[in-house]
């Protein structure tokens, strides 16, 4: 069985430049740091779908207890439409929960592998499982943000 999944984000994830960006963007709002929106005009109007870890441990479990059903199948998990973010919204976002902005840069450059646009249709996993997602994207940042806090004198020094 093989699930490929959207943006994965949550608590103990290590926001770097090439992966991981709601814990990236969440870590740098918090602790300091630079950030720029890369390619498609430099705006930050990307778009991607995240999905909770904890959405994805219950697809997980809940696809283990009936693994023979499963077997052999590929499904797409993520987000969906319903937890889809910007670049652009999720620095909005980041400012409030850190109660600051940071200057933002911009390289308007597009390159060959961005992509503009990416929302998962769960539309097969669920009919094969009845699983959703449940975690509001406001929720995971609620949650990286408290993790981030929890443990910032081991964080901050990784992550800014």
């Amino acid at each position: 069985m093989v699930n490929r999944c959207g943006v994965i984000a949550g608590p103990w994830q290590m926001g770097k430049v090439d992966q991981g960006f709601v814990a990236l963007w969440a870590a740098r709002h918090l602790y300091g740091g630079k950030l720029g929106y890369v390619g498609w005009g430099g705006k930050g109007k990307q778009v991607r779908d995240v999905l909770h870890v904890d959405d994805l441990f219950t697809l997980i479990r809940t696809q283990v207890a009936n693994m023979p059903r499963h077997a052999g199948r590929t499904y797409n998990a993520g987000g969906g439409a319903e937890r889809s973010v910007s670049l652009l919204e999720m620095t909005a976002r980041c400012a409030a929960l850190a109660g600051r902005t940071i200057a933002m840069g911009s390289d308007p450059e597009t390159r060959p592998a961005d992509v503009p646009y990416y929302v998962t249709d769960n539309a097969e996993v669920t009919a094969a499982t009845g699983w959703a997602p449940a975690h509001s994207v406001d929720k995971l940042m609620a949650d990286v943000f408290a993790w981030l806090r929890e443990h910032r004198a081991i964080l901050e020094p990784i992550l800014s």
